[in-house]
């Protein structure tokens, strides 16, 4: 699956993007994440020269600047060129609330060739000028009932979640907690040990080798 990333801050997401599961996913090409920035899709000074002015002041008034409409939409012509089988996402408050069973539905769009590539447009200030999702027609999303500075976290929340059900992505596929069950406790070695003068010990249950018992055991917890 190919993701390709409108955004002003790139340098915010790659970090994370380099680390664990996600950079392996990328080396074993089973996802790509491409970034484009609309500074670099902006109109050229008189002398040639990129003018990277993003955003202007609101019509009607009220703080905050507008990311203006063009560079976003030269940014996304680049990223779907002549691809067909492009789903294209807006962040938005009052979006669909992403969650797992949104990425898997992802990932199976994807298994079954509906989708192949994903155009996530990150928006920032007061947001960006609404007739991009008049020229870009695609899914309104929200990750949470919350306020973030742009929409680059909610990207790499999609990019995340939608990478662990593609096959191959995890090394134990079972280790997918939403598919077995999971409980929030969670013990390792050593099997005990004193904090304070305090002992802390894992459940004997869990030491017993009865899956039955612990089964039970993680359901109720």
């Amino acid at each position: 699956m190919n993701f390709h990333v409108i955004s002003l801050f790139p340098d915010s997401m790659r970090g994370y993007l380099s680390e664990s599961i996600l950079k392996r996913a990328q080396s074993e090409q089973i996802i790509t994440v491409s970034f484009y920035n609309p500074m670099d899709y902006t109109e050229k000074s008189p002398k040639g020269a990129l003018q990277r002015r993003v955003d202007d002041k609101p019509y009607g008034g009220g703080p905050g600047m507008v990311i203006r409409a063009e560079p976003v939409i030269r940014a996304v012509r680049d990223a779907i060129g002549r691809k067909r089988k492009v789903q294209i996402v807006h962040f938005a408050p009052r979006g669909k609330l992403f969650s797992t069973k949104m990425a898997r539905v992802f990932a199976t769009k994807y298994l079954s060739k509906e989708i192949k590539d994903v155009v996530l447009i990150c928006g920032r200030y007061e947001g960006i000028d609404t007739r991009i999702e008049e020229v870009f027609p695609g899914m309104k999303v929200s990750v949470g009932e919350y306020v973030l500075t742009g929409g680059e976290l909610p990207a790499l929340i999609m990019i995340d979640s939608i990478t662990r059900q593609l096959p191959g992505a995890l090394g134990d596929p079972n280790s997918r907690e939403e598919t077995r069950i999971s409980a929030t406790k969670y013990y390792t070695r050593p099997e005990s040990f004193t904090h304070k003068g305090e002992s802390y010990n894992v459940p004997k249950v869990l030491l017993s080798g009865n899956h039955k018992d612990i089964d039970k055991w993680r359901e109720e917890n």
